[in-house]
């Protein structure tokens, strides 16, 4: 199997790209005063770029590994070798043949062909595995986890460890919370169960590149085919749309177009699947979800973080609700939807908005939302009463 190395030279090859960019998605692009640069500080090649509401990647120079597209809080950067579907399909074949180990490794100790690829989830770099594919392994039985690296401390890729070993924490943290007793780790090294025999590995060497690089080539077309046709619904030579097209202000709520953070989704599904958190009070520190505070004596419930926040995440309550409840505007935050992209704190015009990084795990399968209870003020000039909805200003 290749290395890192090799699916860079693929990937140009072939024209493919290891990433797909959904601008869409980008809080930066969505807002120019986003503080977000969380793929561009995990990139490191240093090919990622938002700038002028414009999300790049400098393919030329792109090592394939990923990292940004699971530092992307809102999934604006997809995955496409391979794409979520495929590894957790590969995660699932290696269970069946290890009787319930998910093995996961990375391109270079795979390329050494030491262990059988039936049993192990090939990926370019640990990087690329977040914590969804991680619980979701858990979720459908696996009693241990392994990722294997090939040695990441002599890696020319190696500054991308650090966002491994966030994701290993973190989903070694909700695991042990919603009371699984899975084992999740890291080694340089395939468990015994893995190996080939020599008689294999010699097989496997004498294997031609031509025959790689035809069923590479073959995969990479059916990944483009699948995410063009299934995922992103695009017509063959329909024209890009617009800034003003993406992000058209409509509907009674006042909002910009808004989706599912299918991260958040797919880990909140695995979690469920497991079952249900310990109770407790103590609060944890995540980098998957927020917890947002409004100081009501500063806000003008103006609606700057309701209008940008990507998933809905913060939104108004219904304005029966706010009268039921004797204040002006009832705002409402629902932790599990939230990306901690802190756009909504970004976008605040009064800096009385702020994100935490800190939540008790309950308030994810709580019911309740987080409310706020608001008086509208318009000594903020016309953003004050600007974007309330038409029903509120009647």
């Amino acid at each position: 199997m290749p290395s890192i190395n090799d699916i860079v030279e693929i990937a140009q090859e072939l024209e493919s790209k290891p990433v797909l960019i959904l601008s869409e998605k980008c809080v930066a692009v969505r807002n120019r005063n986003s503080s977000c640069t969380r793929c561009i500080d995990a990139c490191p090649a240093g090919v990622v770029d938002v700038r002028d509401n414009v999300l790049s990647i400098r393919f030329d120079g792109c090592v394939a590994c990923q990292a940004c597209c699971t530092a992307c809080p809102t999934g604006a950067l997809m995955p496409l070798q391979p794409m979520d579907a495929d590894l957790m399909a590969q995660v699932a074949d290696g269970m069946r043949a290890l009787e319930g180990t998910a093995v996961i490794a990375c391109a270079r100790i795979s390329s050494r062909r030491e262990a059988d690829p039936r049993t192990y989830a090939e990926v370019p770099c640990l990087c690329r595995v977040d914590e969804s594919a991680i619980v979701d392994a858990v979720s459908e039985g696996a009693g241990e986890v392994l990722l294997v690296d090939g040695g990441c401390r002599t890696c020319r890729y190696r500054d991308t460890q650090g966002t491994t070993d966030t994701v290993v924490g973190g989903a070694k943290e909700l695991l042990g919370i919603w009371g699984s007793g899975a084992r999740v780790r890291r080694a340089s090294a395939f468990p015994e169960a893995c190996l080939l025999s020599e008689r294999d590995r010699r097989r496997m060497k004498g294997e031609s590149r031509r025959k790689f690089f035809g069923a590479a080539r073959d995969d990479a077309k059916k990944a483009a085919s699948v995410t063009l046709a299934q995922q992103l619904k695009l017509d063959e030579g329909k024209a890009a749309p617009t800034l003003r097209d993406m992000f058209a202000v409509h509907g009674d709520r006042q909002t910009l177009p808004q989706f599912h953070a299918q991260r958040q989704l797919d880990l909140m599904n695995a979690l469920d699947r497991i079952g249900e958190p310990a109770p407790a009070d103590e609060e944890i520190t995540t980098r998957l979800w927020g917890k947002v505070t409004i100081d009501a004596d500063t806000c003008t419930a103006c609606g700057m973080c309701l209008m940008f926040c990507p998933t809905g995440a913060l939104h108004a309550a219904p304005d029966e609700d706010a009268r039921l409840e004797g204040c002006d505007a009832l705002y409402e935050h629902w932790a599990a939807e939230c990306t901690q992209c802190r756009l909504c704190e970004d976008s605040c015009l009064k800096n009385c908005l702020q994100v935490s990084d800190e939540l008790v795990p309950s308030q994810l399968v709580d019911f309740e939302p987080r409310s706020f209870r608001l008086t509208r003020r318009t000594d903020n000039g016309m953003f004050g009463a600007g974007f309330m909805s038409p029903r509120s200003r009647s």
